[in-house]
């Protein structure tokens, strides 16, 4: 059984989604590559395996919706019927930020995961014009696993300015506006860390960041997208998606707003 050949796998087989067993069996009436898939004996829904060149697209019968893997079919067959007004209360979300003059979408490049400071601190507005882009000089070590991530050597930084330096544009920049990041926590975090580190005050930090309003746009696609994880019991988070540069993870996140901003098709529901 191969996955680039869904016509030659088997009538029945299991898969384990989210560390719960999925059983899918084929129709007695047809040998296409559709399975009923069955979550502890209840029925789900049907998924087809559909050719793309090489690993297949998993259909969802009753939605039209295609994904890359298996699982998220299952995902999307697993999700709440409470998805429909869940996912139009995100779209009501995203139109609003949208709409909010003020909008800035903001990311952060850093020294790695844990306790990292900043190397390349962007800011977008909701039309893409960049109102903000620096590299940071972090006086601190690179991982080298996030250098492979988003490519910024430290002889790249070796000319770049300081937070501090580069403090009062960035203030000038963000000062009053909303700011929307993927996954906030990270970002507004590296913020803080550079602030205190900067007035060595956490006071005089959150006095700062408390100048901007700050929305995440993580849990709300998450949730828009509607992939359902019996192992969490929420909606699956996915990641953005972007090539790790701030500009373009900024912008790439400007358009999944846009994307936000759509409800669930009325005839699929």
């Amino acid at each position: 059984m191969t996955v680039e050949d869904p016509a030659a796998w088997a009538d029945l087989f299991t898969r384990d989604v989210d560390d719960q067993a999925v059983q899918f069996v084929r129709p007695a009436d047809t040998d296409r590559p559709t399975w009923s898939a069955y979550d502890g004996g209840t029925y789900l829904g049907t998924v087809s395996a559909e050719p793309d060149g090489g690993p297949p697209l998993w259909r969802v019968q009753t939605t039209r919706e295609a994904h890359r893997e298996l699982a998220d079919a299952v995902r999307a067959l697993r999700r709440p019927t409470s998805w429909p007004r869940e996912r139009e209360q995100v779209a009501r979300w995203a139109r609003r930020l949208l709409a909010d003059d003020s909008l800035l979408a903001v990311d952060v490049e850093t020294t790695g995961l844990v306790n990292p400071y900043a190397v390349q601190i962007a800011a977008v507005d909701r039309d893409g014009t960049v109102v903000f882009n620096e590299y940071v000089q972090p006086n601190a070590a690179m991982e080298p696993a996030a250098a492979q991530v988003h490519g910024i050597t430290e002889d790249r930084l070796a000319a770049a300015h300081t937070f501090g330096r580069l403090l009062p544009a960035l203030t000038d920049a963000l000062r009053g506006r909303t700011l929307v990041a993927y996954k906030m926590d990270f970002d507004r975090g590296v913020f803080e860390r550079e602030l205190v580190r900067h007035y060595g005050s956490a006071a005089a930090a959150e006095q700062w960041l408390a100048q901007c309003r700050w929305e995440d746009a993580m849990v709300p696609y998450a949730v828009w997208k509607g992939l359902w994880s019996a192992k969490r019991g929420a909606y699956r988070n996915q990641r953005l998606g972007g090539p790790h540069d701030a500009v373009a993870d900024c912008r790439l996140l400007l358009a999944k707003l846009e994307q936000m901003t759509q409800s669930a098709p009325a005839h699929r529901w």
